[in-house]
């Protein structure tokens, strides 16, 4: 008998909702206090998840929601790799 595997579930941070974690972009916080866009989606610190949707990384950029939720201020570069990494898919 073949088992199927769970998918992993995130939540967005912005839109609070519970989706596949691939459908998601997961941006990382270092003991260090840098703050990077983690692709992989393994890499190690504090991570928040955001839904690959323009509308809802512009929504997170207006609100502040990801520098909140990682408690620490980050530069433009981050809303932007985000935008591209969005648009490359």
């Amino acid at each position: 008998m073949v088992k199927k595997r769970k998918k992993p579930l995130r939540k967005c941070v912005v839109t609070q909702e519970m989706m596949p974690k691939q459908s998601l972009i997961r941006v990382v916080k270092t003991k260090d206090g840098d703050v990077f866009v983690d692709p992989t989606g393994k890499k190690n610190g504090r991570g928040a998840y955001v839904s690959k949707d323009l509308q809802v990384i512009n929504q997170a950029e207006k609100n502040g929601t990801l520098e909140k939720q990682l408690e620490v201020k980050f530069s433009q570069e981050i809303y932007e790799e985000l935008r591209t990494q969005i648009e490359g898919e």
